[in-house]
């Protein structure tokens, strides 16, 4: 019979664990994986992938502790069997192009496209073109896994809704309560009610798709805003469903960032973790002191959380995704932001958030 047992931390001064190492998986070694993986006869579930785990982890199989990449590629007219899980999924296409049905929707994908897929959604990718179709998929699967909750079902029957118009009309007044939430003396505590605990308000969680070309050319008109500007030149592809938490899926972000030639960004920090996949130019990152060189096709764990970075272009144009898993920390109010080493540090969604020098319009 197995049974807790009690840890002492009397008088136990806080901890804090060490940081991983940044790294960088270069571009030879991604097209080497991409190669070993097409070279493979076909899985009986259409699935050529490979985890890409950083080395210090012996958690879960992330490259970030709570962020996974996974390397998917199919070869000319194939497809996966559908998928459906309960972790949600950032989509980026590196080579070639095919499509992807997520919710029933189905979007056709170029080189550098992203779409996101909700929880629970049927899903699969199929390869129209004439070359290798290969993307990077970012998942919180990592998180959901040391939760021990994480949900998957491989060829998943389709599923039949179920909700409130297929109840009677007697069993709808039942599963309401007649009290509502209400307050709990003056200073903001309610109390709330089973029936409203267990049928939270809902969002349409929908998959949705950022066409790269289309992006570019909004993209590219941040370099007007010279070298003065302060900030980061990077577009967020929103999700509206995430609301207050600024996300592309409930755990994270997914940004577009062109960095003019010769633009080094100020150190700074943040508790979330950032993920880069570098498509175009060359240069340096600087994490904790200590320098890494990437160019064009390199995937860079490029802040482990709460290191302090940042990140320099060299000679040309540099364009990059970036994932971080800032939403969540939104969500659980963990969000430690320092902008500048200069200023103090900031709970962002919770206290004012930083401002830049561009000007309104």
């Amino acid at each position: 019979m197995s049974t807790a047992h009690f840890l002492d931390q009397s008088g136990e001064a806080p901890k804090t664990a060490p940081l991983w190492p940044a790294v960088v998986i270069p571009k030879e070694a991604l097209e080497a994986e991409i190669e070993r993986l097409a070279s493979l006869p076909r899985p009986a579930n259409g699935r050529r992938r490979a985890l890409i785990v950083h080395p210090a982890n012996k958690r879960s199989t992330g490259l970030a502790p709570g962020i996974q990449v996974a390397l998917d590629v199919l070869l000319p007219g194939e497809r996966t069997v559908p998928y459906r899980e309960n972790s949600t999924q950032v989509n980026f296409v590196i080579r070639g192009e095919g499509h992807s049905v997520i919710g029933g929707r189905r979007f056709a994908t170029r080189l550098h496209d992203v779409c996101n897929t909700p929880s629970m959604r049927h899903y699969w990718h199929g390869n129209d073109g004439k070359e290798l179709f290969v993307r990077l998929t970012y998942s919180n699967a990592p998180l959901l896994e040391m939760l021990n909750v994480h949900y998957v079902e491989e060829d998943p029957p389709a599923a039949a809704a179920v909700g409130p118009a297929e109840m009677s009309e007697e069993d709808q007044k039942r599963s309401r309560s007649p009290f509502g939430t209400f307050r709990l003396g003056e200073e903001g505590a309610q109390l709330m009610p089973y029936e409203t605990l267990i049928s939270p308000p809902t969002v349409d969680s929908k998959a949705l798709h950022w066409p790269w070309q289309e992006v570019k050319a909004h993209l590219d008109k941040l370099e007007a805003l010279g070298k003065d500007y302060v900030g980061r030149r990077l577009y967020l592809l929103f999700n509206p469903m995430t609301g207050r938490t600024n996300g592309t899926t409930p755990s994270f972000f997914a940004t577009m960032t062109i960095r003019p030639p010769k633009i080094v960004d100020r150190p700074h920090r943040h508790s979330s973790a950032a993920i880069n996949y570098y498509f175009h130019g060359s240069g340096r990152s600087t994490v904790e002191g200590k320098v890494y060189e990437w160019k064009a096709g390199d995937l860079m764990l490029s802040a482990p959380g709460w290191a302090v970075h940042n990140h320099a272009s060299k000679d040309d144009y540099v364009y990059e995704l970036t994932v971080q898993d800032q939403p969540l920390h939104i969500a659980m109010e963990s969000l430690l932001w320092q902008e500048s080493l200069k200023l103090p540090l900031a709970v962002l969604g919770q206290e004012e958030g930083l401002g830049t020098n561009r000007k309104a319009g």
